[in-house]
């Protein structure tokens, strides 16, 4: 059986303590990691690789985490989760209103923040449906449980196939421009290389189609 592709979480914390206690907790619970001590670095590690969460710093050395938050759901739509010492109301609306699915004041306990991601992924996963499987003809996808299978046999994707099959399954039935499955998928800065979605479109469709010339 091969096993499912982890979740890849992007840690953006410029306090080193919490930003290694945060890597030993969530490495632990089994998750792919990268991390970042500030905000532009956060924005440029999430473009070159799209995480599917974010753990999120509002106390950042060069931009608030406010602005950070900003533009990453300009583009992003995985969930991100807003860790702060800043408990003031008004920054968790804030956050909240600028696209954060949850909020955690800082200190918190490992617990707690392993069930929000949990459940923060569980809602991402479920990609507005009542369902976490989809199923259509020989083709079956395990949202929740990352898994695909094809005639009934599991295959094995690469991070990015799997990020470009679940973003075709989330917009089915909608004419989806290059231009946005490259923002999706592989970030902003890639928009105008249609070489990369070729690339990978054609190895996606190896894999799952009986014919890939006549999908």
């Amino acid at each position: 059986m091969v096993a499912p592709t982890k979740p890849l979480v992007l840690i953006i914390e410029d306090e080193t303590p919490i930003r290694q206690f945060l890597t030993n907790s969530l490495t632990e619970a089994g998750y792919r990691l990268a991390d970042a001590d500030t905000g532009k670095k956060g924005l440029l590690l999430a473009e070159q690789s799209p995480p599917d969460l974010i753990i999120l710093d509002l106390g950042l050395p060069d931009i608030d985490g406010q602005e950070v938050l900003e533009q990453l759901r300009a583009w992003l739509a995985a969930p991100i989760i807003i860790v702060s010492a800043r408990d003031q109301e008004a920054q968790k609306v804030a956050a909240l209103d600028h696209g954060a699915d949850d909020y955690l004041t800082k200190p918190f306990n490992t617990a707690e923040l392993l069930a929000r991601i949990r459940v923060a992924l569980r809602h991402a996963a479920h990609g507005g449906t009542d369902s976490p499987v989809f199923e259509q003809g020989h083709l079956k996808v395990d949202l929740a449980a990352r898994l695909v299978f094809v005639k009934g046999a599991e295959i094995h994707l690469t991070p990015i196939e799997y990020k470009l099959l679940t973003t075709l399954l989330r917009n089915a039935g909608k004419v989806l421009t290059h231009r946005f499955l490259l923002k999706e998928v592989w970030g902003p800065q890639q928009v105008g290389d249609s070489h990369y979605l070729r690339v990978f479109m054609a190895g996606l469709r190896r894999k799952i189609e009986d014919d890939p010339a006549q999908p």
